[in-house]
């Protein structure tokens, strides 16, 4: 699209035209206002109802604020699930170890399950920057005190990436990123293995499904803490695996952050 019609259309829009740089146009200027472009032709969806965001420059409905329910304390000292009365680890953490250090949720799952589905496998890749603002605000001290190197979405297979054509932790973790000023690896963690869907198995058969799913993508970049994202975490068995295969490569501490996760049941 020719400036000039960029231009025409921003004021049209109540967009100031873009100030213009020594060699150009200021690209943060014209980044922000690119973006409100983008949004009058193709408004922001709630990540709650679907519905088109009414009010302007919001990324969710006001009457929805509430049904997202954030995941509360007491929670499991290991993997972060929701537990009960004054017990430090969920019942799943109790019979099993783990090969990561620690992880946290932002939601609980039950509240948040329709709309992951739809980040992850509707299309609504514009639900990233609400599900980013989130964990940063509710999980980012958190992630500040463990003080990663990097961030590392959980990876797709070839196969499957190319098929829905984005990975949802690729862009939860972007966004976190961003805000955070961490710097996010994806091509340091792959997944060799196009694993069969994991969400009607049972533990036993997630953990052999997942085995030697990963491989390690850049030998020469050296991490020494990193936190692992991903949408859901329900048995572990991805997330061990995932660790499993970066402390091999020499990633002494391994974290990790979802956008929910079950009951500690």
């Amino acid at each position: 699209m020719a400036l000039e019609k960029i231009i025409k259309l921003s004021r049209a829009a109540g967009i100031k035209s873009p100030k213009l740089a020594k060699n150009g146009i200021g690209p943060k200027y014209m980044q922000k206002g690119m973006k409100k472009l983008i949004q009058l032709f193709y408004p922001l969806r709630c990540p709650v109802c679907d519905r088109i965001v009414r009010a302007s420059g919001e990324k969710i409905c006001t009457q929805c604020l509430g049904r997202l329910r954030l995941l509360t304390p007491p929670w499991c000292m290991k993997c972060g699930k929701k537990v009960v009365g004054s017990a430090e680890y969920c019942a799943d953490c109790t019979r099993k170890s783990h090969d990561y250090v620690r992880g946290r949720a932002l939601y609980e799952y039950e509240g948040a399950a329709l709309s992951i589905y739809r980040f992850k496998y509707g299309g609504r890749q514009e639900y990233a920057e609400f599900f980013g603002e989130q964990t940063v605000e509710f999980l980012g001290d958190f992630i500040r005190d463990i003080a990663p190197d990097a961030l590392i979405p959980v990876p797709l297979h070839r196969k499957r990436k190319n098929a829905r054509g984005y990975n949802q932790a690729e862009l939860l973790a972007r966004e976190i990123g961003e805000r955070l000023g961490i710097p996010v690896e994806t091509g340091f963690l792959l997944r060799k293995k196009n694993t069969a869907p994991l969400k009607y198995e049972n533990p036993e058969e997630r953990q052999n499904n997942l085995k030697r799913a990963f491989n390690i993508g850049q030998n020469d970049v050296k991490l020494k803490k990193v936190i692992l994202v991903d949408d859901i975490y329900t048995t572990g068995s991805t997330m061990d695996e995932a660790a499993r295969t970066m402390r091999a490569a020499g990633v002494k501490d391994v974290y990790f952050i979802t956008l929910a996760c079950g009951a500690g049941v």
